[in-house]
């Protein structure tokens, strides 16, 4: 079997964004319109993942986890309020296997996000939902910045790690982008934060904290500036 995964979404982006949220490709149910009870028709809006659970957490936003309308304007609303947009770097790619594993993605296409952060002149941070395990966002984010003879230069290799690019857009205007490489919010990265010191630390001195709630503390730190 060979599956044609494209991205079901263009890229969501209001007018005066300052940050772009920036994934791989939701789960292949989405581009073939076969959701499950619970996923919203939105991006990242599969029922498994954390992503509005987080914001929903941090914000308070009393979001529906529902197929309707509502759910979706309501995370636009969110979206449009917070200056963010969302541009997942990966078109489409082939798979043998039908589910949403990166390791599975093949013949990947990625999108030209120089040309989304051109268009858009407030743009100034990528938070990255994933890090530069093999095709994560970060790694095709270093794979697409290579391509364009750009450096990924680290600024702190802490968790979560951070660095800087610089480019020139299509206005001629020389621009430098923070890259935050958040921990992923789906279940597959729980074991690496089981692993992270300070997650360890933290669920020494509070029995009851878990991987929910340390993606909530760092993800509030950089949707809140």
């Amino acid at each position: 079997m060979n599956f044609y995964h494209k991205h079901p979404y263009q890229p969501f982006i209001p007018k005066n964004a300052t940050k772009l949220i920036v994934g791989t490709l939701p789960p292949p149910r989405f581009s073939i319109q076969k959701l499950k009870q619970g996923d919203v028709d939105f991006c990242y809006g599969c029922i498994d993942g954390h992503l509005w659970k987080i914001l929903n957490e941090i914000f308070q936003l009393n979001l529906y986890f529902e197929t309707s309308d509502i759910a979706i304007q309501q995370r636009k609303d969110f979206l449009t309020e917070k200056s963010i947009g969302i541009c997942d770097i990966v078109a489409s790619c082939n798979r043998e296997k039908i589910d949403a594993s990166d390791l599975g993605m093949k013949n990947i296409k990625l999108r030209d996000l120089n040309y989304f952060i051109s268009k858009n002149p407030k743009i100034e941070t990528l938070l990255l939902t994933g890090g530069n395990s093999k095709n994560g966002p970060e790694y095709h984010l270093r794979k697409y910045l290579k391509t364009k003879k750009i450096e990924l230069i680290p600024s702190s290799l802490d968790t979560p790690r951070i660095h800087n690019f610089s480019f020139e857009d299509t206005s001629k205007v020389f621009r430098k982008i923070k890259v935050v490489s958040l921990t992923a919010p789906s279940g597959a990265a729980n074991r690496a934060v089981g692993s992270n010191p300070t997650y360890k630390l933290l669920k020494q001195k509070n029995p009851n904290f878990n991987t929910f709630d340390f993606r909530v503390l760092q993800y509030k730190k950089f949707f809140n500036q």
